[in-house]
């Protein structure tokens, strides 16, 4: 067989998109198994909510300026305990280095890890809003639209640069002191927009008038995940 034959009879490599589902499925078929990402930052994260809601509940008046701030610190909280997770997993019998010596994008890697801590963020807003609004009496019809929005323009943002810096402090002895003292200052763009622009769905302003605020977090959505794209290979490396 000639030269020519022999390299058309070899499969073709799994395309960027192919390795990047497999990285996604990976991680989901293990959060299916175990449930430790979304059991413990979820429960976290409604743990800070009914504490917050028993120390600031201020009447309705005060209530709608606190439950924005709650619903966003909240996240953050579980963000931070989902990711050291999420890559503790890979750090584990070194699991990381395995998946780094395969024939796999670097950047797939990341949109793959980065597209499983958004699903894992979402699922835990989906528990936590509807509690935070249920324990500080905010009617969930008027808001629901823009809670959903504000969700989708946020969480992108705090998935991609979770992810990025994750992978970085994976193999530190104090990675989740080091993720969150880095990750904190990153995402305060993205969570203040959220925060100011819940802030204003409350308090009555249609979600119509508060896209400056879904464009400013967009805007830092894309920056992240493009740097992500970017930067994760050499991060990521020894």
């Amino acid at each position: 067989m000639s030269e020519e034959a022999a390299a058309a009879a070899l499969p073709s490599p799994p395309s960027w998109a192919r390795q990047t589902l497999t990285v996604l499925r990976k991680d989901l078929l293990i959060e299916l198994r175990t449930g430790e990402v979304v059991t413990t930052s979820g429960f976290f994260a409604l743990l800070v909510v009914v504490l917050s809601s028993l120390s600031f509940y201020g009447g309705p008046a005060g209530s709608r300026t606190v439950a924005s701030g709650v619903i966003w610190l909240s996240v953050s909280f579980a963000a931070v305990l989902a990711l050291g997770r999420t890559f503790q997993r890979e750090r584990e019998e070194s699991a990381l280095d395995g998946l780094l010596g395969a024939p796999v994008f670097r950047s797939a890697i990341f949109a793959g890890k980065a597209a499983g801590v958004l699903i894992f963020l979402l699922v835990v807003e989906a528990v936590v809003i509807p509690v935070c609004l249920l324990l500080f009496a905010i009617e969930p019809g008027e808001t629901a639209l823009g809670l959903v929005a504000f969700a989708l323009c946020a969480t992108p943002g705090v998935a991609a640069s979770g992810t990025l810096f994750g992978a970085m402090t994976v193999r530190t002895r104090a990675r989740d002191l080091i993720l969150g003292i880095v990750l904190f200052p990153l995402q305060a763009p993205t969570l203040l927009a959220a925060v100011a622009g819940t802030r204003e769905l409350f308090s009555g302003v249609p979600v119509q008038e508060l896209g400056d605020y879904l464009e400013l977090m967009l805007v830092f959505d894309v920056a992240f995940i493009a740097g992500g794209l970017g930067l994760f290979g050499s991060l990521i490396e020894r």
